[in-house]
């Protein structure tokens, strides 16, 4: 069981005419994130004229609003009678969310390629990345590592950095998140569908491009889908949302090759399910809500 954490009050602070950010907490915690979660769902369904867009990120949210329509100061507020609402921990919040199983090949050999080119930028230039991580954070060898990242659940807490990257928050207990800092200069190079990890975050790269976070794997299946060629991408360019729960299985290259044919094909599909839960109940028993809903992806 997890004690949770007692958040400080928010702080609201205005960005010119037109954003009102609002800081939850200066550290991540699946309190602060829930609780934006909460916070900006609640604000969405009030539909308050003036409000045009609700942007969550991990422990923040930031709103941008029309001055002619909605003085900020009355959005203030607002919020603060939302925060106040939902409490410290938002006990009766049940979130609805789908569950996604994202194939992962571990330790291929493109990301490994890149990792190896760019061994000056990084903390260790003698092992690969997963080897460094998985020495950092007490593992005894790499495969203890993999089998933690894959073993638990984890949640979008936002998406950013370029379109379609789903920053992922594994559903575990404080000891025993997986940490890693970024590299020391950052690469000129990763390969689309990286799959990689900074701080306590896990992400899949969308598109190819520069990045700072250790290489563990590739993905076999897109993120990001300009073209919408795959029915998961029918209603968007980008698959992942805030607030689903992925779950990054491990794959041989036999079943990466496969899903690669399928996605090439225009045939790939996601298997997602949808699922109910609640935060609370999380933070005090994470192995068994994780277990629930493990059971209701692969059932």
């Amino acid at each position: 069981m997890d004690t949770p954490t007692e958040l400080p009050p928010a702080r609201y602070e205005y960005g010119g005419d037109e954003f009102l950010f609002v800081e939850l907490d200066q550290a991540m915690s699946l309190e602060a994130n829930f609780k934006g979660m909460a916070v900006t769902n609640a604000l969405r369904e009030l539909d308050i004229d003036g409000v045009i867009d609700i942007c969550p990120s991990n422990a923040s949210y930031m709103v941008r609003i029309d001055p002619d329509r909605l003085d900020p100061r009355e959005l203030v507020e607002e919020l603060r009678g939302l925060e106040a609402s939902v409490g410290e921990l938002p006990r009766d919040y049940v979130l609805h969310t789908r569950v996604v199983d994202v194939p992962v090949l571990f330790d291929d050999p493109w990301t490994r390629e890149t990792l190896m080119r760019f061994r000056d930028n990084h903390q260790d230039p003698s092992g690969t990345d997963l080897e460094y991580a998985a020495r950092i954070n007490g593992f005894d060898g790499v495969g203890s590592l993999i089998e933690a990242i894959s073993s638990a659940p984890y949640i979008v807490t936002m998406l950013g950095f370029v379109p379609g990257l789903p920053f992922c928050y594994q559903l575990v207990p404080k000891e025993r998140q997986i940490e890693v800092p970024k590299y020391v200069r950052p690469r000129t190079d990763t390969p689309e569908r990286s799959f990689g990890f900074g701080g306590a975050f896990s992400v899949v790269y969308p598109v190819r491009g520069a990045g700072g976070y250790q290489l563990f794997g590739m993905a076999p299946a897109p993120v990001f889908d300009l073209d919408q060629r795959l029915p998961d991408f029918a209603a968007g360019i980008v698959f992942p949302r805030a607030g689903d729960v992925l779950r990054y299985r491990t794959i041989d290259r036999a079943e990466f090759d496969r899903i690669r044919g399928q996605v090439e094909d225009g045939s790939f599909r996601y298997r997602i399910r949808e699922a109910s839960f609640e935060p609370a109940r999380l933070i005090a028993d994470p192995d068994a809500v994780n277990r629930e809903l493990l059971e209701v992806l692969y059932r």
